[in-house]
């Protein structure tokens, strides 16, 4: 089985001082890659048997899509405040450096079951943000899809639901 993590670039004090950043660009540039991550999420998220996957903005989103069209079902999207047209509903979340607030469109979703996925899993804030949002329309929120964890700031402890996560780092 193929190693993702030679598809992971690390820049280090970005995008500031004492941050390890771990990029996913060149996993998103080689179809090889690609094709492993759709692979691998499919077959962690198929038994949860979801009926929507909600992609959080932005990189979320390149996996949300792929994950949704192969498992045949809905794609949802998790957007930044002011990016979504229509009646929206929208929640802010604390970060280690500020707040943020995310929106998404009203739609009730009646105990539909959905899989939220993200490039990255730190604190859990933007996680459980759209966990809220989801829930707030009538969701069943059963679990979350992360390419990368940072184990080391416990996200996936705060958030409570079922996490998978291809990578996982301790610092």
């Amino acid at each position: 089985m193929d190693n993702l993590e030679k598809w992971i670039q690390v820049f280090p004090d970005f995008p500031s001082k004492g941050i390890l950043f771990r990029d996913i660009s060149p996993l998103l540039a080689d179809p090889v890659a690609l094709r492993i991550v759709k692979e691998r999420l499919c077959k962690s998220i198929k038994p949860f048997q979801p009926d929507y996957i909600a992609g959080i903005d932005a990189r979320g989103f390149l996996f949300s899509t792929l994950v949704a069209e192969h498992l045949e079902i809905g794609s949802l999207m998790v957007r930044k405040s002011g990016k979504l047209p229509g009646k929206i509903v929208e929640k802010s979340y604390n970060l280690e450096y500020g707040s943020n607030t995310l929106s998404m469109q009203i739609k009730p979703l009646n105990q539909k079951k959905v899989v939220i996925i993200d490039d990255l899993l730190a604190t859990g804030g933007s996680m459980q943000c759209s966990k809220d949002l989801l829930e707030s329309q009538q969701a069943e929120v059963v679990g979350g899809a992360v390419i990368i964890e940072l184990k080391s700031l416990r996200g996936a402890e705060f958030l409570k639901m079922p996490i998978i996560s291809l990578l996982s780092y301790d610092d």
